[in-house]
């Protein structure tokens, strides 16, 4: 699917079906999946339809799989696929903030072809504008009135004076601990709950560090390509590739190998 096409059919949704919800949603438009924090709401499910339909109009021969799909039957994720071009969708990513009224959240789309990642898609609804990348072109900002700036990870610098972003959430309570007193050793560490905006600031230069140990494919297949096309180090936490079958082992981009190797060390230790 041409990934301009992609980015079209995303933003079409955000404004059919995300955006008339935002600040809008009344009881029972807001349910919990597998906690209190694992929200999904009416804007997800219309959003996930509208794109699911777009794409079958005009490629019915691509695989779609939605978080929420997935969240109604978790076997579509042990599915193999060979030949076919999956695209991974994420509806409303950041759904915890747009449920709250903040206006912190994106739509997500990944192409993936022969079991690698040559595509992804992050769209802003509230900026009205989206990243892009497709491998070995660059990651790029792109507006609607077809404007582009072309994204670079931020330059290399001391532990000390690192600004980053990490998901502790899904880490066992020790280990959560241990991560939380190491992470005293860098300049500033937040989560902003909604990895398709963090991937956005650091393909911006804004971040150092991105580190999230759950690996669903559509929270992260579009953005960790955006990070190695705009010149990030990219590797699971012990150190191999990522790819798009992964879904635990732990992320974590750096600016380049070595500032990886001081923040596992140093910080995200065994």
């Amino acid at each position: 699917m041409n990934i301009d096409r992609l980015a079209g059919v995303l933003r079409d949704a955000a404004h059919a079906e995300i955006l008339p919800r935002f600040r809008k949603l009344d009881e029972g438009m807001v349910r919990t999946k597998t906690s209190a924090i694992d929200l999904v709401t009416e804007a997800d499910e219309a959003a996930e339809r509208a794109i699911t339909e777009a794409i079958a109009r005009t490629h019915p021969q691509h695989v779609v799989i939605g978080e929420e799909a997935v969240a109604a039957n978790p076997r579509l994720l042990e599915r193999q696929f060979d030949d076919e071009v999956v695209l991974y969708i994420d509806p409303v990513d950041g759904t915890a903030n747009f449920a709250a009224g903040l206006p912190l959240f994106a739509v997500m789309g990944a192409v993936v072809q022969r079991g690698e990642t040559v595509a992804g898609v992050i769209y802003d609804p509230l900026g009205d504008d989206w990243l892009m990348a497709e491998r070995g072109c660059g990651a790029w900002q792109v507006f609607p009135d077809g404007r582009r700036i072309r994204m670079q990870f931020a330059d290399p610098v001391p532990l000390d004076e690192m600004v980053g972003v990490s998901s502790v959430f899904f880490l066992a309570r020790e280990k959560r601990r241990e991560v939380l007193a190491n992470l005293s050793k860098v300049r500033m560490n937040s989560s902003y709950r909604c990895a398709g905006h963090e991937y956005r600031m650091a393909a911006a230069g804004h971040l150092h560090f991105l580190m999230y140990q759950k690996l669903m494919p559509w929270d992260h297949l579009a953005g960790t390509l955006m990070m190695q096309e705009a010149g990030a180090h990219v590797a699971r936490l012990d150190g191999s590739a990522y790819m798009p079958r992964h879904v635990e082992g732990g992320l974590l981009v750096a600016p380049d190998r070595e500032s990886w190797e001081t923040l596992r060390r140093e910080v995200f230790t065994d």
